[in-house]
C-alpha cells in the first residue's frame, strides 16, 4: 500500500479541567440528583483520566475553573443552548484548533503547505460550510487547487475512513502530498440530566485536533517513518443498538449501551486474527497495539480477549489519562506518541463506532514491503 507517513501533529484547547472538577461542573448540568454528588464524582473517578481540555474553558480567575456557555440547569430549562448555538461555537473554535495541528504535521514532516495536493478533513461533532477544509487552506496558505475530501459524522473511528480515502489518493497518485486533518469538539455536547448515557459521555469526551501528511513516492524514508500495510472494517452483527449518535434539538446525542465491551469482547479475536492472515502474518508478529480508548472498560476488554501483555496498551490508557475521549483525533493522539517514542512494528490499530463497526489498521516500517 503506497501510504508513508511523513509526519504528524496534534494540538489541544489552551484550557484542560481536571477530572475532578469536571465532575463539580456536571453537578452544574444537574448530572447528579441532590444528595448524589459522591456517587458523580465516583463515576468521573472511574473512567481513569486525570484532565481534559475544551475550547469552551475561560479564565477562571482565582476559581479551578469557568466557563459560560453552559447555562446552570433549572426546572423547566434543562436542554441547554441548542444546536445552532453548538454549531456556531463550532465554527469559531473548530478551525484554529485544527489549524495548530496541521502546523506541526507540516513542520514534522519538513513540507511547507502549498506542498499538499489532498486534504482529507474529518469530525463528527460540528458541520459548517465554508468549513475547517476551506479555513486550512486560507490561513495556512493551501493551494486553492487542493483536492478536498470530508469525512462526517463517522465517530470514534473516523480517523480510519478518513485514511482510508488518503490511502486511495496515494495509490493513484504515489507523487501526491496527502494531509490529513481530525477536529473534535465533543464538550460542545455535553448534555444536561440524570440519563446514564448523559453522565458517561460527560464523564469522558474531550476536545481535540490531530493531523498528519503522507505520500506513496517517499523517497529515501526518514528512520521513523511508519508505513500503512492495510485496513480492515468490519460491522459487528446484532449491534446496532448499542451505540448512537443523533442530531437533536440541544446538541447532538450519544447513546451508549454497557454491552459495548462483550460485544467487542465476543468478535474481536476472529476479526482480528482474519486481518492479520491476510497480511500474512498472525498475534504473535504484532510488535505493538494503538487502540483507540473508548473508556477503560473497552482497553481493558480488548486487552483480555487478545491476551496482550500487561503494558501493551500503556500509550492507549496514556492518551486517555492526559486528554480523554477526543473521538475521532484520539487514535492519531497514540499514534504520534507510538512514532516519536519508535515503537516496534508491526503495529495494530482499532477503534470502534456506531455500527457496532470495528475499524483496523495495520503499520510497518516505511521500508516494509508491500
Amino acid at each position: 500500500m503506497s501510504f508513508v507517513i511523513l509526519g504528524i501533529g496534534t494540538a489541544t484547547p489552551p484550557r484542560s479541567i481536571t477530572q475532578a472538577d469536571a465532575a463539580a461542573l456536571a453537578v452544574h448540568f444537574a448530572n447528579a440528583e441532590p444528595g448524589r454528588e459522591r456517587a458523580l464524582a465516583a463515576i468521573y473517578r472511574q473512567t481513569r483520566i486525570q484532565s481534559r481540555g475544551s475550547v469552551l474553558l475561560e479564565d477562571p480567575g482565582e476559581a479551578a475553573f469557568a466557563q459560560s456557555f453552559f447555562p446552570p440547569a433549572t426546572p423547566g430549562d434543562e436542554c441547554g443552548p441548542t444546536t445552532a448555538e453548538r454549531m456556531v461555537r463550532y465554527a469559531r473554535e473548530a478551525g484554529p484548533l485544527a489549524a495548530a495541528a496541521v502546523r506541526t504535521a507540516l513542520a514534522d514532516a519538513g513540507l511547507p503547505a502549498a506542498a499538499v495536493t489532498h486534504l482529507v478533513t474529518c469530525s463528527c461533532t460540528g458541520f459548517a460550510n465554508p468549513g475547517v477544509d476551506l479555513e486550512l487552506v486560507r490561513t495556512l496558505g493551501l493551494r486553492d487547487t487542493v483536492a478536498r475530501v470530508h469525512v462526517g459524522f463517522m465517530g470514534c473511528h473516523g480517523a480510519f475512513n478518513a485514511l482510508a480515502v488518503a490511502a486511495a489518493f496515494t495509490a493513484a497518485d504515489p507523487a501526491a502530498v496527502v494531509l490529513v486533518t481530525c477536529i473534535e469538539l465533543c464538550s460542545l455536547h455535553f448534555r444536561y440530566g440524570t440519563g446514564g448515557d448523559h453522565v458517561v459521555a460527560n464523564s469522558i469526551f474531550a476536545d481535540g485536533a490531530a493531523a498528519l501528511v503522507a505520500t506513496g513516492d517517499h523517497g529515501p524514508p526518514r528512520r521513523d517513518a511508519w508505513r500503512l500495510l492495510g485496513r480492515w472494517s468490519h460491522v459487528l452483527p446484532d449491534s446496532a443498538d448499542h451505540m448512537g449518535w443523533l442530531i437533536g434539538d440541544h446538541g447532538f446525542e450519544m447513546t451508549l449501551s454497557a454491552r459495548v465491551p462483550d460485544a467487542i469482547a465476543r468478535h474481536l479475536p476472529g476479526l482480528v486474527d482474519l486481518a492479520l492472515e491476510s497480511a500474512g502474518l498472525d498475534r504473535a508478529a504484532v510488535a505493538s497495539w494503538a487502540v483507540h480508548p473508548g473508556g477503560p472498560r473497552v482497553l481493558a476488554s480488548v486487552a483480555a480477549v487478545l491476551d496482550l501483555p500487561g503494558e501493551s496498551l500503556a500509550t492507549s490508557h496514556g492518551v486517555l489519562a492526559d486528554h480523554g475521549n477526543m473521538s475521532s483525533a484520539t487514535i492519531l493522539f497514540i499514534l504520534e506518541r507510538m512514532i516519536r517514542g519508535q515503537a516496534a512494528v508491526p503495529c495494530m490499530a482499532m477503534a470502534f463506532g456506531p455500527g457496532l463497526t470495528a475499524e483496523l489498521a495495520l503499520f510497518g516500517a516505511a521500508g516494509t514491503a508491500e
